[in-house]
């Protein structure tokens, strides 16, 4: 029987592996007889899939008609040599670059650090430090008088205190004694984060060294990481040409009327200048410290302690607000922050870590042999010319030897040779010549390192490669596109000006009226402002009758205005004269219609952005009709068929 159900999987798994195998070769259509595979039909249709909005171009067959057309434009652009073209090869080049450092770090130790990041995160620390500075580069003599230096100065710190040795020592240029307050994961260098995390509250860590000098850091406190916050805020902007005055009388009668008991979420709805909250009474993303942009706006979020507390108003570089609390909780989750924490990870100071044990896999991945007469050879042709960057090889060089090898490429003397002529003209400070020979042999043989796996990439790893076919086809038709659509349209002023008038009563403005809108959470003291609007009588006299310096009971907008505006119901009827009450946005409102400015056909100028965007689409319909006319499409419907069954 286990024989039987052995050959009976193995049949399985073999079928499963031929089905794969054969849509990787299936033609699902030609293009000019160039074939284009249903595996790359089926994985472009999978991955766009949840992205796609448009339910009509989930349909399987709508789908391909867009891919077709795709396929025509791309076919279109190679027809014309964009892919021959340097600007393409560069951008093509910078981005491949780019893309691939996604695919070649060292997962293992990237993982690692980022468990590390993540524990380090739940603490902030209090610290203050004492550096004495100098160039990693320096001379050995130099860096041990450095070391020396700050070993001394620890002791004296732990004898005298750090107050006494600060006013002593400190000069801001080469020793440095700080406050450096409250800090978490990714503020720091990784060096001195770690050693701050390293150290216990109340002690001075030993002398470490970083790319800025030798340091000693004091921990006075560690706390909780303050977590994150979601708050609601109404925001009166600071506009161009805006009483400054004015929006701070507004704000704070904002605020008299919260204090007075009426909804902080309907008033937001009505009166706050933050389009992209208001609609939901105010309501912002949930975020974290550090990732607002106004360092004012978050201490007070986090300043508030009780779910519903509010601040006074006060004022931000974007505006003035009036800041809710809706709910607070601590740090995120890992698994929660973790493509985040990857992303920051990758871009600091612990990317040397990575990349040194990236080295030393690829030098053990793609065998690498050195040659150990090299580095003493380069040592003995070096000499002071270099650093007076006119350093060049002797006459009798030997540029033809192997300096070492990755896998079966020679890398020869001549291409380090290169490099130092090459780097004789960057800054490096003096050091001895093994020395100098061994740091440039390290960098060369990384590069060359990295540069062999780029190379080989798109071979080895079948992911790269889809991304990298996609982004190498999508650049192309991005300028395909933009020669032929996009500027065509554009600079064609006569086929503009056709378009606009066979079609311009597409064009018009929206009905508008100059309007003041009372509202109130009392529907008696709006029903007084609507008499006195029909009265005639304005806004500064009715605000002295209905409100106070210490009741806000009506708040007004005057402006000029659509039915779609965030205060007016849905199907307001723009009619001039004052409207009857009526209940909006958790308030009551009315409306004096001034003046109503009818619906009125835009003018070519005054349309001209929509013309050009209907124009470029409609080039564009007729310049796909003549692709298809002009190249070839043959459907395999059996092929087609089996695509279907195989994604419903």
């Amino acid at each position: 029987m286990k024989s039987r159900h052995l050959i009976a999987l193995t049949v399985i798994v073999f079928l499963a592996f031929c089905k794969v195998n054969a849509q990787e070769k299936q033609v699902l259509f030609t293009v000019n007889e160039t074939p284009v595979y249903a595996s790359e039909f089926v994985r472009v249709y999978k991955k766009n899939l949840e992205l796609v909005k448009d339910e009509s171009q989930k349909d399987i067959d709508n789908y391909l008609d867009l891919f077709i057309k795709y396929k025509l434009k791309v076919t279109e652009a190679k027809a014309l040599g964009l892919d021959k073209k340097q600007a393409y090869l560069r951008e093509f080049e910078s981005y491949k670059r780019q893309l691939s450092s996604n695919f070649l770090s060292n997962n293992e130790v990237t993982e690692k650090l980022i468990k590390e990041a993540y524990d380090r995160l739940t603490q902030e620390i209090d610290a203050r430090h004492i550096l004495v500075k100098i160039d990693k580069n320096a001379p050995e003599e130099q860096l041990k008088q450095a070391k020396d230096e700050i070993i001394k100065l620890r002791n004296r710190v732990l004898e005298e205190g750090f107050e006494a040795v600060k006013k002593d020592i400190h000069n801001g240029r080469t020793l440095f004694a700080e406050e450096l307050g409250y800090f978490t994961a990714f503020r720091m260098v990784y060096d001195f984060e770690t050693a701050a995390y390293n150290t216990n509250v109340g002690e001075w860590s030993q002398p470490f060294q970083t790319q800025f000098g030798y340091h000693i850091v004091y921990v006075n406190d560690k706390r909780e990481n303050r977590g994150e916050v979601t708050v609601a805020h109404i925001m009166l902007t600071n506009k161009d040409g805006q009483d400054s005055e004015s929006q701070e009388e507004r704000i704070n009668d904002i605020y008299k009327r919260i204090k007075q008991g009426e909804d902080f979420e309907a008033l937001a709805k009505q009166f706050s200048e933050d389009k992209s909250s208001s609609k939901k009474g105010g309501r912002l993303n949930t975020f974290s410290a550090g990732q607002l942009s106004s360092e004012i706006f978050e201490e007070k979020a986090f300043g508030l302690e009780r779910k519903g507390e509010i601040t006074e108003p006060f004022k931000t570089e974007f505006g003035y607000h009036i800041v809710k609390l809706i709910d607070k909780k601590g740090l995120a989750t890992f698994e929660e922050m973790e493509n985040e924490l990857k992303a920051k990870v990758k871009k600091d100071s612990r990317s040397v870590v990575i990349n040194n044990s990236r080295i030393n896999n690829l030098k053990e991945k793609y065998n690498v042999k050195d040659n150990p007469e090299a580095l003493r050879y380069f040592t003995s042709i070096l000499n002071e010319n270099y650093y007076q960057r006119s350093w060049n090889t002797p006459e009798n060089f030997e540029g033809k030897k192997v300096l070492f090898t990755i896998n079966d490429k020679e890398v020869t003397y001549k291409e380090f040779a290169d490099f130092l002529y090459n780097t004789q003209r960057r800054r490096q400070a003096r050091q001895p010549f093994d020395k100098l020979a061994a740091s440039n042999y390290k960098m060369f043989l990384e590069s060359k390192l990295i540069q062999y796996q780029e190379e080989n990439l798109e071979f080895e790893n079948e992911e790269y490669a889809h991304i990298l076919n996609e982004y190498r086809d999508g650049l192309l038709l991005f300028d395909l596109m933009e020669s032929k659509v996009w500027n065509a349209a554009r600079e064609d002023s006569i086929g503009l000006a056709n378009y606009y008038k066979q079609h311009q009563d597409k064009y018009f403005f929206d009905t508008r009226a100059d309007v003041i809108i009372a509202s109130s959470v009392n529907k008696k003291d709006i029903k007084k402002v609507a008499k006195m609007l029909e009265n005639n009588t304005s806004i500064d006299v009715i605000k002295q009758k209905i409100n106070s310096e210490k009741n806000i009971s009506v708040s007004f907008i005057k402006d000029t205005v659509t039915t779609s505006h965030q205060a007016l119901p849905k199907g307001f009827n723009m009619q001039k004269g004052t409207s009857k009450v009526f209940k909006h946005n958790d308030a009551y409102s009315v409306v004096k219609v001034n003046t109503v400015l009818p619906k009125t056909q835009k003018a070519f100028e005054e349309a001209k952005g929509n013309v050009i965007s209907d124009f470029q689409e409609y080039k564009e319909k007729k310049w796909l009709e003549e692709l298809s006319n002009k190249y070839k499409v043959k459907l395999n419907k059996d092929v087609l068929k089996q695509v279907k069954q195989d994604l419903n």
